[in-house]
């Protein structure tokens, strides 16, 4: 469910905390839109992934019983319906879920799915489900914080030997080049320059003096232009080097507080192509393999990798280094990454990046960003 970046209010809380108002209100709103809904079911990376994923494994859907978290438009709990589930429970928190009860009754499912609107956190199921099928990733799959919900689905209401669609999910990071980074720079050092103009016109016409607020503004444009990471539609041809997987979850076994914990992993970027290192590109993919007691017939991947083809509507997330990193071929990059949920926004995240070209001396960099 990756969005574009200022869809979203940040909510600023001491405790990072956001009151469950305010939170539906942010984040859940945007759903509600038709227009939303669209741009997630034209990605058709996306839903064709879903759609082979169920209707290639109808054996592993047919008689049972599935629980839909996020239904949205409803079209996962159709396919589900598709392939022979016996009963679908659709569950959506947005007004959308009359929009999806609407689509259910014109393609005549509904005696087999019921469209529920309420969060998982709150609503109630008469029976155990086979199946939980769920499109829960954001930006560099972690943003939005909506797994935590589906592995609370998995706990409060799955069947032993259920199986999760998708199964499994990874993370990634390449080296990069890309001009952007230079751009955004550019765009940094206008902005202060803009910024000196400002104060110098402040003083002239009003003889107010607003110099004690350069560091603070310097700050606030330094974390937008280059501390901010920014979705972008990689082109393979600008990789350096093959994506390296730094995490992976299992989505039977995965807990909320793992999670919650957030990441911490050691590794190692083979850099194939000769320098500068202008940014780090991260990406996702999620499997659809079923359970070990009931395993995908046909499994499917769903890949947010650079294409040629294009983007699909995740894109990916590149993080920029300015100054860059000089690397040569065959050169390996040592790295230490941190993803963590942000303070002020449960929901967004923050990754930070050590980094050091193995065997140069004075190379090592410390970096990082939010995932807005």
């Amino acid at each position: 469910m990756g969005r574009s970046a200022g869809e979203e209010a940040r909510l600023s809380n001491l405790d990072g905390k956001a009151p469950e108002s305010t939170d539906f209100a942010n984040y859940f709103c945007t759903y509600a839109y038709l227009y939303h809904q669209k741009d997630m079911l034209e990605d058709h990376k996306r839903t064709g992934a879903y759609y082979n994923a169920v209707l290639q494994n109808r054996r592993q859907f047919h008689g049972k019983v599935v629980l839909d978290v996020g239904t949205g438009s409803g079209i996962l709990a159709i396919f589900a319906a598709k392939a022979g589930a016996r009963k679908v429970y659709a569950v959506e928190a947005t007004d959308m879920a009359k929009q999806a009860r609407t689509l259910v009754e014109a393609n005549k499912f509904s005696d087999v799915i019921e469209v529920i609107q309420g969060t998982i956190e709150s609503i109630e199921l008469p029976e155990k489900v086979d199946v939980i099928i769920s499109e829960w990733m954001g930006y560099f799959l972690l943003r939005e914080s909506m797994l935590d919900s589906v592995v609370l689905a998995r706990d409060k209401f799955m069947a032993p030997g259920g199986a999760m669609y998708p199964s499994h999910a990874r993370m990634f990071l390449a080296p990069i080049h890309t001009e952007a980074g230079a751009r955004r720079n550019t765009d940094f050092q206008g902005s202060m320059e803009g910024w000196a103009e400002f104060i110098g016109e402040m003083s002239a016409y009003y003889q107010v003096d607003l110099s004690c607020l350069s560091e603070p503004f310097r700050r606030e444009q330094r974390d937008y232009y280059l501390q901010t990471s920014q979705w972008c539609d990689v082109h393979p041809s600008q990789l350096l080097g093959p994506g390296t997987p730094f995490v992976s979850y299992d989505l039977g076994k995965v807990t909320v507080e793992e999670l919650k914990a957030g990441i911490r992993e050691n590794f190692e970027m083979a850099v194939v192509e000769a320098g500068p290192v202008n940014a780090f590109c991260g990406w996702f993919d999620v499997q659809f393999r079923g359970s070990d007691a009931s395993p995908a017939d046909s499994p499917v991947t769903l890949t947010t990798a650079p294409d040629p083809t294009g983007a699909t509507h995740w894109g990916q997330q590149s993080f920029y280094c300015v100054p860059p990193i000089d690397c040569a071929a065959g050169a390996t990059l040592k790295a230490a990454i941190k993803v963590d949920r942000r303070r002020d926004n449960h929901r967004l995240l923050a990754v930070e990046l050590a980094v050091k070209v193995e065997g140069q001396s004075g190379g090592a960099r410390e970096l990082k960003w939010n995932i807005e």
